[in-house]
């Protein structure tokens, strides 16, 4: 496409080019690709301009009022005209579109809703943390929200696929960062709201604003939107989108239009009393946790906001599968004992956790975590005390350290439960605590879900918690 058409009306200097690809990446630069020099918050995309014109870069996307000879896109917003920009090269998107925000439960949200799509007969994905997953395959992603270019890219391929319905995470990162500004959204969720995070966002407002964003800059006025009013910021996110002219379906414990009532845990499953609309149903929810009881009324609010009757959303309740690090049982030990592999890494995270499995649990509640590194610090203390609240016994173990001295972060976890057990090699700590077992007893590994990598230093280990715990029951059986 030319230069001129795919930024109309805006201007360029230079000649007029031909574009044949986008990129924000220097070393991703091909002849004809429209470079995007992006300021951020760890490096800066101008200090890349002149390796992406020595890799073939048509044209520069930048701030204003810099002296380039080649032709030159100035924008005051450029994160905002880079996702203009690439769902104009990359276009096509489903005709349903939902996006979920919130601190925890959006992988969970987004794939229960997909799968209560497919129920429906409706050809469905989702796509964030966990990568692209629809009825057919599996594609991998890089982050959560993805960067404009590969969200854009990732769209057209589902629609030029036959995809109609499409649902997908939003992190505060992603929308604070404009990728999703070019997105047609049908509706919105947002699960909660908890600390997290707090190495990007200078505080609290600047987190919630960032997700709010999605409901008062991105979803229309006459959208519906589902959201969790069991906490004080899905009680002020209702109230600010209902003044906005949106439909707001308040959901949850406290929720007016979808409301849980009961909650019976059952050994591999929960049976749940819903109040839909003043309706009662009652369903068995193949899922353990509470959590998963909001994400799965999450997805049910969605679902029946976009076209799904109400009795077959309930009944794909009743058929849902878990995801992939989210309270997965990766093995029993001989006696029965469950290991459980769940993605939780914050403190809110790590308490709905341990609250959830506790009901299930007849004997000890044995978990083993830590905490990344180059990430927000003070959640570590807070981390460690709600595992000494809630555990029977603590390991404390290494997570992705990164560049920071993995026994620091260790002690800071440590300062919140200085009982627990100290083990750095995370290996050695899921052996130990699958060694600990009894036979009602249950292991929890939290922080790292379905990561498959450990991260030290800049380097990227293979690593699974899942593969390790059934390594070590392997072990044991021998």
């Amino acid at each position: 496409m030319m230069l001129s058409k795919l930024i109309s009306p805006r201007i360029h200097t230079g000649q007029d080019v031909d574009i044949t690809s986008i990129t924000c990446d220097s070393r991703t630069v091909t002849e004809g690709a429209l470079f995007a020099a992006l300021p951020g918050t760890v490096a800066d995309g101008r200090d890349y301009i002149e390796q992406a014109i020595e890799n073939g870069a048509s044209a520069i996307l930048s701030m204003p009022d810099l002296p380039l000879d080649m032709p030159y896109v100035a924008s005051e917003n450029p994160r905002l005209t880079y996702s203009q920009l690439a769902s104009r090269l990359y276009a096509g998107q489903p005709k349903t579109l939902v996006a979920m925000t919130g601190t925890n439960g959006k992988s969970s949200t987004v794939e229960f809703l997909r799968q209560i799509w497919s129920y429906a007969g409706l050809k469905s994905a989702c796509f964030g943390t966990l990568g692209v997953r629809y009825d057919d395959g599996y594609l991998p992603l890089s982050h959560t929200t993805p960067d404009a270019v590969v969200l854009h890219q990732t769209l057209s391929r589902l629609t030029e696929m036959g995809v109609t319905h499409v649902a997908m995470e939003a992190s505060s990162h992603g929308l604070k960062q404009y990728r999703l500004d070019s997105v047609k959204i049908t509706a919105s969720g947002f699960s909660n709201l908890t600390q997290d995070h707090f190495d990007y966002h200078p505080d609290e407002d600047d987190y919630y604003n960032s997700k709010a964003r999605l409901f008062s800059e991105l979803t229309p006025r006459n959208a519906s939107v589902v959201i969790n009013v069991n906490d004080q910021f899905g009680q002020r996110l209702a109230k600010d989108c209902e003044a906005r002219g949106q439909k707001v379906i308040r959901a949850g414990w406290a929720g007016e239009n979808i409301r849980i009532d009961e909650v019976m845990p059952r050994s591999a499953s929960q049976l749940i009393d819903l109040i839909v609309d003043r309706r009662r149903y009652r369903v068995e929810l193949p899922l353990v946790g509470e959590f998963q009881v909001l994400n799965a009324v999450a997805a049910l609010g969605l679902a029946r906001e976009t076209g799904v009757d109400t009795e077959t959303a309930i009944a794909a309740l009743g058929k849902l599968s878990g995801v992939a690090g989210r309270l997965e049982l990766a093995g029993r030990a001989k006696e029965g004992a469950p290991i459980l592999v769940d993605f939780a890494h914050t403190e809110d995270g790590l308490d709905k956790l341990l609250r959830s499995v506790r009901p299930h649990t007849m004997g000890r509640m044995i978990v083993v975590f830590g905490c990344g590194g180059d990430r927000d610090p003070i959640k570590r203390p807070k981390m460690g005390a709600m595992a000494a609240k809630l555990a029977d016994h603590v390991i404390v173990t290494d997570d992705n350290p990164r560049t920071e001295d993995a026994a620091s972060i260790r002690k800071a976890v440590l300062a919140g439960c200085p009982d627990a057990e100290e083990i750095g090699d995370r290996a050695a700590a899921i052996r130990h605590g699958v060694s600990l077992l009894g036979p009602k007893d249950c292991l929890i590994i939290a922080g790292k879900g379905h990561e498959q990598g450990q991260i030290v230093g800049d380097k990227v280990i293979p690593f699974s918690d899942v593969e390790q715990a059934r390594e070590a029951l392997s072990e044991m059986a021998a």
